[in-house]
């Protein structure tokens, strides 16, 4: 029964999760644990274009809506234009 409890208190990475946590950006760090990719790939994926970032002083950081998109979710569940 404690298990069952962490277990729905305790965020999961998956695409739900950058979705209903409420944040409008994500670090580089962040973004990359939540693609499955390395750090160091998400800097090379932002320096190449791949990953969409914005640049506030030496911050680098992924919106929230790039980060949607590149897992094939646009938004949250009904609100898709037709």
């Amino acid at each position: 029964m404690l298990d069952e409890q962490r277990a729905s208190t305790e965020p999961s990475e998956d695409a739900s999760t950058v979705q209903a946590d409420g944040r409008l950006t994500y670090t580089l760090t962040e973004a990359a644990s939540r693609l499955g990719i390395s750090r160091a790939l998400a800097y090379e994926a932002a320096q190449r274009g791949e990953l969409p970032v914005c640049r506030i002083g030496r911050r680098v950081l992924v919106p929230r809506v790039a980060l949607l998109r590149l897992l094939g979710q646009d938004g949250p569940p009904g609100s898709q234009s037709a």
